[in-house]
């Protein structure tokens, strides 16, 4: 049997609609215009929106009140059984390394062999490599620093040094697992997460490229302004105040790409070893998302931990101090699962999967678009993925493994298309780079929107081979 963990659950045909087309749509329009309107307007939390804009979907629909609440916290439940333990040992594993100093010691080496010419494109290197295991606000603050000094001392504009390390960021963020997005995705649209990885980082590469060094050179242009002088760098200190080392570069990369190689040799095991081969088996056990995640977790802890010189108690306090900052995410991309779930017993899933089959629209395009709306209309890259994604689950039953693996990464493409004032990363990078609004219109919004556009072409042009 192929498929990870996050697949072992076999998709549950489309529920037949429960009221006619006019009410279904109707209640799909009304939950999500009443999710945008608490999240944008009133500032509520996502998580409330989307448990409302549940409830209200249901209610429309006809959908009994009992149902429509059993069915909410079946989703809920399924998804954060699903990807929660994926995102708590991603999150460990960030923060040891940017505890550690091992990040500091990928963006010093990689940064410091790259002449003035070279030095956009070492950054977007840089901004992908500690975007893989990061949440992207989490990066950006651990790269901002980095991103003034090198900017300072090479003379270049902040904006020509600092965009493409965003770009790495940012399509990490939207297009490749373990980040919460893809995650959901993956869960809801019951993809293979080893396909989807091993996608993810073909399209991210050249859309970084285009997004990144390749806009930054116009962008510059635009926008010029220099780094500021916040920040001096200085060695990593311990409780006791003495200079802590760093783990080496080697140790550093090796294990940030540990859970990429073991997730994508699964994925190669199953399409070029037969079915009870001894290898693929242990490639399989070893490569299952919490498998491999937990094996970097604990490789971590000493090569990160105990190679920065950390005593067991600093170690063990740095993984408590991942934690209480992912609870929101987790309680957002559970009511996103929850919120999928009530379109589907409402049957409003198999609606648009007959509106879609008759249209004869392409299916990766019309995923790109919803993304693209919900991610307008709320500001929020996870919020328009896991919304997304819940519209299109139904659709994936005449799908291949592939092309479903390509619907995950066309919604994860629209999930980062403009940002814009209604988006916590919009007022972040604003603020880090001192731009004002129309500056960072010009370069941090504009970027996205390549990236987004970028993004969606490569993977409909993987999707004429795939």
């Amino acid at each position: 049997m192929t498929g990870f963990a996050l697949t072992a659950l076999a998709l549950a045909p489309p529920e037949e609609p429960i009221a006619g087309g006019g009410r279904l749509v109707l209640a799909a329009l009304a939950g999500i215009a009443l999710i945008v309107a608490l999240i944008t307007w009133l500032k509520v939390h996502p998580f409330l929106g989307l448990t409302l804009g549940s409830l209200l979907v249901g209610g429309i629909a006809g959908l009994p009140m009992a149902d429509t609440i059993s069915g909410f916290g079946d989703g809920f439940g399924s998804t954060a059984a699903g990807v929660g333990a994926l995102i708590a040992l991603g999150a460990m594993f960030g923060r040891l390394l940017a505890d550690s100093g091992g990040a500091d010691q990928i963006v010093d080496t990689i940064v410091g062999r790259a002449g003035p010419r070279a030095l956009p494109w070492a950054m977007a290197l840089v901004g992908a490599l500690i975007g893989l295991p990061m949440f992207f606000e989490i990066g950006l603050v651990l790269l901002m620093p980095v991103i003034f000094l090198v900017a300072r001392r090479s003379g270049l504009s902040l904006v020509r040094v600092g965009i493409p390390a965003l770009a790495g960021l940012s399509a990490m963020h939207g297009l490749v697992p373990p980040h919460p997005g893809p995650l959901v995705a993956i869960d809801a649209l019951k993809a293979d997460l080893g396909v989807t990885l091993a996608l993810g980082v073909l399209v991210a590469l050249p859309t970084i490229a285009v997004s990144g060094p390749l806009f930054a050179r116009y962008a510059a242009r635009w926008v010029d302004v220099p780094a500021p002088a916040l920040y001096e760098t200085g060695p990593e200190s311990d409780a006791a105040g003495a200079a802590r080392r760093r783990p080496s570069f080697g140790a550093t990369l090796a294990t940030v790409l540990l859970p990429v190689v073991l997730m994508m040799g699964k994925a190669l095991a199953d399409i070029f070893l037969d079915e009870g081969d001894h290898l693929r088996t242990v490639l399989d056990n070893l490569g299952t998302p919490l498998v491999a995640l937990l094996i970097a977790v604990v490789v971590a802890m000493f090569t990160f931990g105990r190679g920065a010189g950390m005593s067991l108690r600093e170690v063990s306090g740095v993984l408590e101090k991942s934690l209480p900052p992912i609870a929101g995410i987790l309680l957002i991309v559970a009511a996103g699962g929850g919120f999928k779930q009530t379109l589907i017993d409402t049957g409003i899933g198999k609606l648009v999967a007959d509106w879609v089959a008759d249209s004869g629209l392409s299916v990766l395009l019309l995923a790109w678009v919803v993304a693209v709306l919900i991610r307008l209309a709320t500001g929020s890259a996870t919020v328009a993925t896991v919304t997304a994604a819940g519209i299109m689950a139904p659709l994936v039953t005449t799908l291949s493994s592939g092309e479903t693996s390509l619907l995950v990464l066309a919604i994860g493409t629209g999930s980062v298309f403009f940002s814009h004032v209604n988006d916590a990363g919009f007022w972040l990078v604003k603020e880090y780079f001192g731009l004002s609004v129309g500056q960072n219109v010009k370069s941090w919004s504009l970027m996205e929107t390549v990236l987004s556009v970028t993004g969606l072409v490569f993977v409909l042009l993987l999707d004429l081979v795939v």
